[in-house]
């Protein structure tokens, strides 16, 4: 038999500037950036929000191991949200957000969603999703 996994712990972020993320995610998204003491007694800085975590590393000061090519940029993330996607617009178009796609119905891992697209400061893609209502 095939072991299976069970949820995913946290997913490493690779960002040009961390102190610029750190803003862009705590004032657009809602997250909170903590700066926490890993094992190896290294400072680092993590994004959090609910149970879920998100590690940042620099452009060329990542922790090893690391990603095969880390690059600023290169992620494509969804995230899920149980407020209407029509506060979600307010809220984006107060801090001068562009919304490049969307509202559009998009198939989730667990349900159907409706999604808007946005850019953090490096250009990943972010995918703010909620539960279908039709």
């Amino acid at each position: 038999m095939i072991p299976t996994l069970s949820a995913l712990d946290h997913l490493v972020l690779t960002v040009a500037d961390i102190d610029r993320t750190a803003q862009f995610y705590s004032d657009v998204l809602g997250m909170s950036a903590k700066q926490f003491e890993a094992t190896d007694g290294s400072m680092r800085w993590a994004l959090s929000y609910g149970d879920q975590k998100i590690n940042l590393h620099q452009v060329g000061k990542e922790f090893d191991p690391k990603a095969y090519c880390p690059a600023a940029g290169s992620a494509d993330l969804c995230f899920l949200t149980e407020h209407p996607l029509a506060s979600w617009q307010d809220h984006l178009a107060m801090q001068g957000v562009t919304i490049i796609d969307g509202p559009i119905h998009r198939s989730g891992a667990q349900f159907p969603i409706t999604s808007i697209y946005i850019r953090d400061p490096d250009g990943n893609l972010i995918e703010i999703a909620q539960k279908r209502q039709d």
